[in-house]
């Protein structure tokens, strides 16, 4: 591995030990076997490649959604329940990934370019998690839809994240998402508001 890719497992690994605030680019330095100067050059800033670290385990955390969708019709309530079953078992691990968006939303003036590009990155979160739940392709969602289905998803996840962090005892699994879906629209049907 070059020092790019030093800098962001090191990066990753003081991220699940310290979270965002207490990683110090001398933390990451020592953990990557690099240089501070390599940060500058590679990343622009600490923060930068803090975010860039989250996305990355994000991203590998993202994998374990899918599990066995395909046996699944896509847009469906047992698709809904079951994508959502596999991202809320990712919540349940020790160390999840995930008590960093709790951090990022709790110091997010504190740290504005953290916030910025986490920011950014939420339409694309969006934009991931519509074809996994309604199939299709990443590349085959539109803005629009992006827009409003994805970041549909994206609230309902930080929403989640937010309960499984702080009250795992009581936060909702994912049956009762996809009964609270059911009853929803059909109540939106039986008024004349759905479909």
């Amino acid at each position: 591995m070059g020092h790019r890719e030093d800098l962001l497992e090191g990066a990753k690994r003081c991220l699940l030990e310290k979270g965002f605030m207490r990683t110090t680019a001398r933390d990451i330095v020592k953990e990557s076997g690099t240089n501070l100067a390599s940060i500058g050059y590679h990343y622009g800033s600490k923060d930068a490649l803090l975010v860039q670290a989250y996305i990355s385990l994000v991203g590998d955390t993202g994998d374990a959604f899918e599990g066995n969708v395909e046996d699944t019709e896509p847009g469906s309530l047992e698709r809904f329940e079951l994508v959502w079953s596999n991202i809320i078992g990712t919540m349940k691990q020790p160390g999840s990934v995930w008590r960093l968006s709790m951090e990022a939303l709790a110091l997010g003036d504190r740290m504005p370019e953290v916030r910025e590009r986490l920011s950014q990155a939420q339409r694309e979160a969006g934009r991931s998690l519509v074809p996994l739940l309604m199939g299709g392709t990443e590349e085959g969602v539109s803005d629009e839809t992006a827009d409003t289905v994805g970041l549909f998803y994206v609230t309902l996840m930080t929403g989640l994240i937010a309960q499984w962090s702080f009250d795992p005892d009581t936060a909702p699994e994912a049956d009762q998402l996809a009964a609270g879906l059911r009853r929803v629209v059909e109540a939106a049907v039986a008024t004349g508001g759905g479909p």
